[in-house]
């Protein structure tokens, strides 16, 4: 017990703490991204679990989140002797930026470029097709975070 309260000390001492509830200095934010964009998708699932309302519109909304580029590319890394795929390079690129409901740019456009690298064999087809799933998947959470967590840092002037 003695040891637990210790390393909680020594924690919170150091600036740790868990994630908690979002907080962004909006009264509400409206999100434009390319159509069927996931990435878009879960920010707004992401916002609205932590209570921030949505807009209906632009022109009503209190900040404005435009996502620009949400694209994905699976390149050949390299290939076996016979000229089979041996690995990919995912690639997942979104490019985003913040204004208020006065046109300022709050977040200027920044982009976020995430890559992993898989392995491939075509005897197992099947589940490769659901490990780069998984993997996009595992990338998008990723940048959901970063934009998230960049929107709550965003300081307002006045």
């Amino acid at each position: 017990a003695g040891l637990m309260l210790t390393v909680a000390l020594l924690l919170s001492a150091c600036g740790f703490q868990l994630r908690g509830d979002v907080v962004i200095p909006f009264r509400d934010i409206f999100i434009s991204a390319p159509p069927g964009s996931p990435i878009a998708a879960d920010v707004v699932r992401k916002l609205q679990q932590n209570k921030i309302p949505m807009a209906g519109a632009v022109t009503k909304a209190d900040a404005h989140l435009l996502i620009s580029i949400d694209r994905r590319d699976k390149i050949i890394l390299s290939l076996s002797g016979a000229g089979r795929v041996r690995e990919f390079q995912l690639q997942l690129r979104v490019a985003y930026q913040l204004m208020d409901n006065r046109g300022a740019v709050l977040i200027p456009t920044s982009e976020v470029n995430l890559t992993r690298i898989m392995s491939f064999d075509d005897a197992f087809v099947l589940a490769k097709a659901q490990e780069e799933a998984l993997l996009y998947r595992d990338m998008e959470s990723d940048v959901v975070q970063q934009i998230v967590r960049r929107l709550s840092l965003v300081k307002r002037a006045g």
